[in-house]
Formats: C-alpha cells, sequence, structure tokens
C-alpha cells in the first residue's frame, strides 16, 4: 500500500504529467500484489481528525486571491495548530484547498514553523516555473511544485516571496 500511495500522490492520483507508461505498469503490478486503490484513497484522504478539519476551516478563510484570481494564497500561524487540535504534518497537502478554486494558476502557502520561519509551498498550473521561485529562496523542487524556508514575520515574508511569484507570472503570460 506504501508504494502505491506514494505513487499515487507524486501523480496526483495518476493527474499529472510525471505520469509515464512505465508508472502504469509498476502500479499494475501493485494491482495484481493486493493494493486496494479505494482503500489507500480513504486512508489517506476520508479519515481526518477534527483538528484537521478545523485548520482547514481557518487556511480557507484566510484565502486571499490577486491578479483576477490566478494568484491564490494563503497561511497557517503556529498558533493555529494549538488552538484547532492540529498538527504540523496536517499541513502538508493543504495547498492543494487552493488549487480548487477555479482559475487559480499558483498557488502559495505560508506555514510558520515551530522553531520560527515560514515553510512556502508553491504550485503551479502555467508556466510560471516553481523551482526557479523556489531557488530565490534557497528551496527547491520541481516546475510544477517546489518549496523553501524564509525567516521573519508573516508580513515580511508575504512581502519577499509574492513580489517575485507575481514577476514570474507577468513574465510567463507575455511569453
Amino acid at each position: 500500500p506504501a508504494l502505491y500511495a506514494a505513487i499515487a500522490t507524486d501523480t496526483g492520483w495518476f493527474r499529472f504529467s510525471s505520469r509515464t507508461p512505465e508508472t502504469y505498469r509498476v502500479v499494475a503490478e501493485l494491482l495484481q500484489a493486493g493494493a486496494v486503490p479505494a482503500e489507500i484513497y480513504s486512508d489517506l484522504y476520508e479519515r481526518d481528525t477534527i483538528g484537521r478539519v478545523r485548520l482547514r476551516g481557518r487556511i480557507l478563510s484566510r484565502t486571499a486571491d490577486e491578479l483576477s484570481g490566478q494568484l491564490v494564497h494563503t497561511y497557517v500561524l503556529k498558533e493555529d495548530f494549538s488552538e484547532t487540535g492540529a498538527n504540523p504534518p496536517d499541513t502538508e497537502d493543504a495547498i492543494n484547498l487552493t488549487l480548487a478554486v477555479a482559475g487559480t494558476k499558483v498557488a502559495v502557502i505560508f506555514v510558520e514553523q515551530l522553531g520560527g520561519g515560514f515553510k512556502i509551498s508553491f504550485r503551479s498550473r502555467c508556466p510560471v516555473d516553481c523551482n526557479t521561485l523556489a531557488r530565490q529562496f534557497g528551496g527547491g523542487g520541481h516546475k510544477a511544485a517546489a518549496g523553501a524556508f524564509v525567516e521573519g514575520s508573516l508580513n515580511e515574508v508575504k512581502d519577499r516571496v509574492l513580489p517575485p511569484v507575481r514577476q514570474a507570472m507577468a513574465d510567463a503570460s507575455a511569453r
């Protein structure tokens, strides 16, 4: 189940361009060995704690959009964990909440770390290269998904990170 879950999540449940014919061959072998996709999906996404649900509510309530809804961003503060009963790993797929907004081309989430600073996740559904953005802040990843860590308050971090995102979007739309 773990290997199937890793492949399924890395490929966005087989929606992302990262899938290949080899991906499907491996998955076929896993299915023959007994992997049950519906059970794996349910275990991953349909067994939320009340804390995680409450945290998602906060994330959604803080969601902001810019550039006619093409840039969507939100944040999590460290006190949100104690106040909602959620845990830091509960933010791992939170960026997908922002990607669900119709018209989103780039999504960014700022997650304050318990020791200070912010983990930033970038996602793109357009020519904007998330890896290039993340590398500006000492991070990295892939073209469509990347992350970085930036020290500072929420406003300081947003003021450092969002202008390059806006510029990358402007550059991509000018091509």
